[in-house]
């Protein structure tokens, strides 16, 4: 045992001088990950504050950081009411949208003559602006949940299809070739191949989708809505309540923040094979 311990001992001493270089190099990327975004905010916030400050602007122009601050303390129990209704609705419209347009992009990468007939549907639909799908749907489904979720489901639909198409086919072609010299299935490929070449593509994707949910869910509000935060964004506006407006948009910011480092935490978890973006 003893001389076991000596050997570890050894072997770890020699190894010690890489891993602490590779451990310092990753704690650096770390906390430059962190600090640096901390200093952004911190700048657009100064900046906020000064020029609030220095060109005197009304408070039902534009409200002071500190303003705001004190409208989400103070009226922190109606915008958490306000946020979980939107907070559903872009979570709904966010598996829906991507869990079709990833069925639509396998159907496309097996089935050519299909893809040439819907993707320039898919293409023309996408271009249609938000706000003017929008009224349609509530007319069709009411001013309930449904709108807000479909609304949401086609602003995440279009990025994940072109995506998952595009990593779908990305597959490389040397494996493919052994892939069929193996005699396998369209389903091992597809499984054992092209799944796995379109993580990437799918989680960039994603990544969009995440914010863009939130987006598709506030507009569907805009449109017909007693509740969520597109609802207090409209009513803050008509009421001239400034402060309640800017924060409502920021915490419509700090949810679809929140999405997107939930897909973030996600890819690395799942694509290990990558290199460490931290």
């Amino acid at each position: 045992m003893a001389t076991s311990d000596i050997q570890l001992n050894l072997s770890s001493q020699t190894a010690d001088p890489e891993a602490q270089a590779w451990l310092a190099r990753r704690r650096q990327r770390v906390w430059r990950a962190r600090i640096l975004p901390a200093l952004g905010v911190a700048w657009l916030l100064f900046a906020w504050w000064a020029i609030v400050a220095g060109f005197h602007v009304k408070p039902f122009i534009a409200p002071s950081p500190l303003l705001v601050l004190q409208t989400l303390f103070s009226k922190s129990d109606v915008l958490l009411q306000n946020l979980v209704p939107t907070a559903i609705e872009a979570s709904a419209g966010f598996l829906l949208g991507n869990l079709a347009a990833i069925l639509l992009a396998t159907v496309f990468v097996h089935n050519k003559t299909l893809q040439d007939i819907f993707y320039p549907v898919a293409v023309m639909i996408n271009s249609i602006p938000v706000v003017a799908k929008a009224p349609i749907l509530v007319l069709i489904m009411g001013n309930g949940l449904e709108p807000k979720i479909t609304i949401a489901a086609i602003v995440c639909f279009f990025p994940t299809l072109v995506n998952m198409v595009r990593g779908l086919q990305a597959v490389n072609p040397q494996a493919m070739e052994l892939m069929q010299i193996l005699s396998a299935s369209k389903r091992e490929i597809f499984f054992k191949l092209r799944l796995y070449a379109s993580l990437p593509y799918l989680f960039s994707a994603l990544r969009i989708a995440a914010s863009m949910s939130v987006i598709g869910a506030v507009v569907g509000e805009w449109i017909g809505a007693t509740q969520g935060i597109g609802a207090m964004i409209i009513q803050a506006t008509y009421s001239f309540d400034s402060a309640l407006l800017y924060t409502a948009i920021i915490m419509s910011a700090v949810l679809s923040g929140l999405f997107f480092l939930v897909i973030a935490v996600l890819e690395r978890w799942l694509i290990r094979w990558q290199p460490d973006a931290l």
